[in-house]
């Protein structure tokens, strides 16, 4: 699906970020609003059409163009908005439909109303998309994050640089030369806001979230040399019952032993009787001594996923202090924190101030919106948590400016435009890229580039 004119319904949190990346990338972008508030930000802020008005107001579509638009995003906090929006998307005639739907009774699968019946072609659930990302990183045990990228067996992993990394106070050129015999690539700095795609004279700094890609066979080797071990998550302890905690405790609790730490009264006594698989204990989840009672000495992973950002950071800093303040043995083990973040202002304080991971609802549903919006234009596309980044696979077309020059001849344009292309397949098998490789026509590439520069990585291949 050729989509360049997108609709949008609503400007909450996932809406105004969303048009935020679809502006930055080049979409055509119109808004449907009715918040005066929300509407008068977004114009300061925003290169895109903004109609003030009402989405069950058939108006409001013929003044935003519905007959021209490719895709509709409903994101609106209503269920019940986003689906009739579907309904009349499709009478429009707009070819694709996404709509944030969070009630299990429509819009899904198995649900009485499916999302056919809304003719709805991507149904989001945020806490639901949030929840199997946190899941999903827990079973990454070493790293902060694992990412599979292409099908040639390469991986993205973030680690943390702390104290045992030896990589700290070099340059990218002295770490490659220093580990000629180990194939990895720094494809990505997180330092503080910034994101970087890095070049050969870049420093990696302390406290810097650096992201490396290489082959699956070279991981454990590589988690060994950076000062890391591989080790079985057995413990969790997760604070806040809500939506995510408790969906978090339903899909790790088969596999790992979880302590749930809820401050309600009468959410825990909910908890308790339906969530078989955990622990669940009545407390503050920022109280030192109700994280000790809990066993917070002997948890491998820490998730803060209430509703207060505050909370979530501050219990994370806690248990991160409290976890590895016993570990007097150099080897001996290092708890993981994962924090639940709904304020995008402070993913960047998270970063700085030494939590592993941060995530954030809204940004885990632009993402997957993403994908589905890219999914006519690229291969395959994963966003790496905590950079304003992507790996994403691109096809070198005949005569494209990638396949002209061989990659050294082009570094400094590519560092420029943020954009490193990182790997290519050839013959089955994924190969780390040098200054020498020459990408051929009809090549697949892996390219990591800054989220604005998706675009313009685009072009070089076609």
């Amino acid at each position: 699906m050729g989509v360049r004119n997108i609709l949008i319904i609503g400007l909450g949190g996932v809406g105004l970020h969303l048009a935020r990346r679809l502006v930055d990338e080049g979409y055509n972008i119109t808004i449907i609003e009715s918040n005066p508030q929300l509407i008068s930000s977004a114009q300061a802020e925003l290169d895109a059409k903004i109609i003030d008005g009402n989405a069950m107001e058939l108006s409001c579509w013929k003044r935003a163009g519905a007959e021209s638009i490719d895709l509709m995003i409903a994101v609106t906090d209503q269920d019940s908005v986003n689906m009739i929006a579907s309904i009349i998307a499709d009478r429009f005639g707009i070819k694709g439909k996404i709509a944030r739907v969070r009630s299990p009774e429509y819009g899904y699968e198995n649900s009485f109303l499916n999302k056919n019946d809304f003719k709805i072609d991507m149904v989001i659930h945020p806490e639901e998309l949030v929840s199997k990302e946190i899941a999903m990183l827990v079973m990454r045990a070493a790293a902060n994050d694992v990412i599979d990228i292409g099908e040639g067996g390469m991986k993205v992993c973030a680690l943390r640089a702390g104290g045992s990394m030896p990589l700290i106070n070099q340059t990218i050129e002295e770490i490659r030369n220093t580990y000629a015999d180990l194939p990895f690539r720094i494809v990505a700095i997180a330092r503080g806001i910034n994101t970087i795609i890095p070049g050969d004279n870049d420093t990696i700094l302390p406290n810097d979230q650096v992201f490396f890609m290489l082959d699956e066979q070279h991981m454990p080797r590589f988690i060994q040399l950076m000062g890391m071990r591989e080790r079985p998550i057995q413990r969790i302890m997760i604070v806040g019952g809500g939506m995510v905690g408790a969906r978090v405790a339903e899909l790790l609790g088969k596999s790992v032993k979880i302590k749930l730490v809820e401050r309600d009264p009468v959410k825990a006594e909910e908890l308790a009787s339906h969530i078989k698989h955990a622990d669940i204990l009545l407390g503050d989840g920022t109280d030192v001594n109700v994280m000790v009672l809990g066993g917070i000495m002997d948890m491998d992973i820490f998730i803060a996923a209430t509703d207060n950002n505050e909370t979530n950071i501050i219990s994370c800093l806690l248990a991160k202090h409290i976890m590895n303040r016993t570990n007097v043995d150099p080897q001996g083990k290092e708890g993981k924190t994962i924090a639940l973040v709904r304020k995008e202002d402070y993913l960047v304080l998270a970063s700085t101030i030494g939590l592993d991971i941060a995530l954030n609802m809204k940004i885990s549903a632009a993402n997957e919106i993403m994908k589905f919006i890219r999914m006519g234009e690229l291969i395959s596309v994963a966003h790496l948590h905590g950079v304003d980044a992507e790996a994403i696979e691109l096809v070198a077309a005949p005569g494209s400016p990638i396949t002209k020059k061989r990659l050294g001849k082009l570094r400094s344009q590519l560092q420029d435009k943020n954009i490193m292309v990182a790997g290519v397949l050839r013959n089955g098998a994924c190969m780390l890229t040098d200054d020498n490789t020459t990408i051929q026509p009809g090549e697949r590439t892996i390219v990591v580039s800054t989220t604005k520069s998706i675009r313009e990585a685009q072009q070089l291949f076609q």
